[in-house]
């Protein structure tokens, strides 16, 4: 039972594992909640992100079974993708999909509710348009469909015309002679640089831009999670991995797949304010599904923790485990 606040207590794993998932990847994941409740996956963000104990805290422990995994070569699953000589080749959109449902058979679940924000909604409608028979519906925030028109926006100067001052600060830390290129694919190779100081400084640079713009209006420091120097190598070369390669996605892939999910049940909750994942985004997906609905939070951006935003997505959660 909630006491007086939007999310469900803490929880503890009651199951954990590692799976192997190919390639000589181990998936870390874990799972909490009534052994016997309805199945719920949840996705995180990034990618790289990770898992949360915050994530567990969206469900009603007793009547959920919630699994979480940590998506290839993060958090605490191995390679990791800060690792000296670490190959992120087999890292893509596909192999993800097929660790999901190498995670479902391992662990006898039919069918489960899928949750996801940002990255993690893409990932999730991914997916579901891969295996809607076995998604009994979806809770989606931070609402993303991997267009290379979005990640342009947010990685490639869009955004930057509102946050000015932190976009020409990723671009001023690329060394003049990776200039003339794309700024994604200039990270891309500093990240991998041998100097461990030019690594670890981009690694910072990048993660700067990326506390920036969540809220409203930017933060000038770094966001804590982002402050463990490994997990901030990892993570950004995680996004720029998958945004050099447009998530191995067409453009509108996903958008051309929802006709696959109009039987799911859904809710999109999106900030009004969310300079990371726009409206339009959202709008896009729910306009090409019926079976979504769509839930705008005004003065909330793309942070998932923030007022009326967390609340929306446990009443969602709340609502499918009837």
């Amino acid at each position: 039972m909630r006491m007086g606040e939007s999310l469900y207590p803490e929880i503890a794993p009651n199951d954990q594992g590692m799976l192997d998932v190919g390639d000589g990847d181990l998936v870390y994941w874990e799972s909490c909640g009534n052994p016997t409740g309805m199945p719920a996956l949840v996705l995180h963000g990034g990618p790289g992100s990770g898992c949360t104990p915050w994530q567990p805290r969206l469900f009603d422990p007793e009547a959920h079974r919630i699994v979480l995994f940590d998506q290839r070569n993060c958090g605490r699953s191995t390679p990791h993708a800060s690792a000296p000589g670490i190959d992120l080749g087999n890292n893509t959109t596909p192999n993800l999909v097929a660790d999901i449902e190498r995670l479902r058979k391992h662990l006898g679940v039919e069918r489960w509710l899928v949750i996801g924000g940002s990255w993690g909604s893409a990932l999730a409608l991914a997916y579901a348009e891969r295996h809607p028979d076995r998604v009994t519906a979806m809770v989606l925030w931070g609402v993303a469909s991997a267009r290379r028109s979005e990640f342009d926006w947010l990685f490639r100067g869009g955004v930057g015309a509102f946050f000015s001052e932190q976009w020409e600060r990723l671009r001023n830390a690329v060394p003049e002679e990776l200039r003339g290129i794309d700024v994604v694919d200039a990270y891309r190779r500093m990240l991998f640089d041998a100097d461990p100081e030019i690594r670890a400084s981009a690694a910072y640079e990048w993660c700067m831009w990326e506390s920036a713009t969540p809220s409203w209006p930017p933060t000038p420091n770094l966001d804590e999670r982002f402050e463990d120097p490994t997990f901030a190598l990892a993570f950004a070369r995680l996004v720029t991995h998958y945004v050099h390669y447009d998530a191995w996605l067409a453009e509108d892939e996903l958008l051309r797949g929802l006709g696959k999910l109009e039987e799911i049940p859904a809710v999109l909750v999106q900030g009004r304010f969310d300079f990371q994942a726009p409206l339009g985004s959202a709008w896009a997906v729910h306009s090409s599904w019926t079976g979504s609905e769509l839930v705008v939070v005004d003065d909330a951006g793309h942070d998932a923790s923030a007022p009326g935003i967390e609340e929306e997505i446990v009443r969602a959660t709340d609502r499918f485990a009837i």
